[in-house]
């Protein structure tokens, strides 16, 4: 009996091993497969002595163009995020198992935002280049319908998180499921919700600028141009004016994360 007792107290660590190994090994075999190579890895020299003799002293006179395309991008993301969460808040509630609808309609909503989310950005711009041409606006809705995908599944499942005990004794007293949603719900996930705008606007602010490289506009049309000629003075000042855009929306969102927590 004792015996018995000892090997199923094993069981779960020899488990725990057998998964660590399993991971080891497909971790080993994937780099083999992708040529993954340590040597390269730690032969960063040539890299550093490419970016010190290639794109320093960076090209200051770019610098006003720079921003001024910085602006538009900016745009192209701000539209894109914020029309993109306007659509998705309404749609999570409704993908939301926990809200009282047939399973079948939780269950084909979660599935257009699993497919929206699965298709990248830049092959939903490359679909409306026929379309709609070139430009922003192919930029916008490009990240705009991705993220009604993402953010429509993240805040379906923070609305499945939310605290039920608000939620019930709302009930109780006699509201509905309109006043559980607005004053149960949405003040418990708002914090949530702010801070996955914030963060897919700095992701939406990178995207935009792989988007300019199919003709949305912006910094990322510059980029493509530089590097396309060579011009990595250039792009050391367009870099630069990327990292602070990206730090600027990463303050404006700590700000606001502070006064709405």
């Amino acid at each position: 009996m004792v015996t018995g007792r000892g090997n199923g107290r094993a069981w779960p660590r020899i488990r725990r091993w057998i998964g660590w190994f399993g991971l080891l090994a497909l971790l080993i075999w994937s780099m083999e497969a992708t040529e993954f190579s340590f040597a390269a890895l730690l032969d960063m020299g040539k890299s550093l002595q490419f970016l010190t003799e290639e794109w320093l002293p960076p090209q200051w006179k770019v610098l006003d163009e720079a921003l001024r395309n910085s602006v538009t991008t900016l745009q192209i993301a701000f539209v894109g995020v914020t029309l993109g969460l306007a659509v998705a808040l309404p749609i999570a509630f409704i993908a939301a198992r926990t809200t009282p609808l047939p399973k079948a309609v939780h269950g084909a909503v979660r599935m257009v935002l699993s497919f929206v989310r699965s298709v990248p950005e830049i092959v939903w711009g490359l679909l409306f280049v026929p379309t709609i041409g070139l430009g922003p606006f192919g930029g916008i809705l490009a990240i705009m319908l991705h993220n009604i995908g993402v953010l429509g599944k993240l805040i379906a499942e923070m609305v499945e998180a939310s605290d039920q005990e608000p939620q019930n004794a709302i009930l109780a007293t006699g509201g509905n499921r309109l006043h559980v949603l607005g004053l149960a719900v949405l003040p418990d996930i708002a914090p949530h919700v702010w801070s996955q705008y914030f963060y897919r606007l700095e992701v939406a602010v990178r995207t935009s600028l792989v988007l300019g490289f199919i003709g949305a506009g912006g910094l990322g049309n510059m980029l493509f141009i530089d590097f396309k000629v060579f011009e990595y003075q250039a792009v050391a000042v367009e870099v630069l004016v990327i990292m602070g855009i990206v730090v600027l929306i990463d303050s404006i969102g700590s700000w606001v994360r502070r006064r709405v927590i």
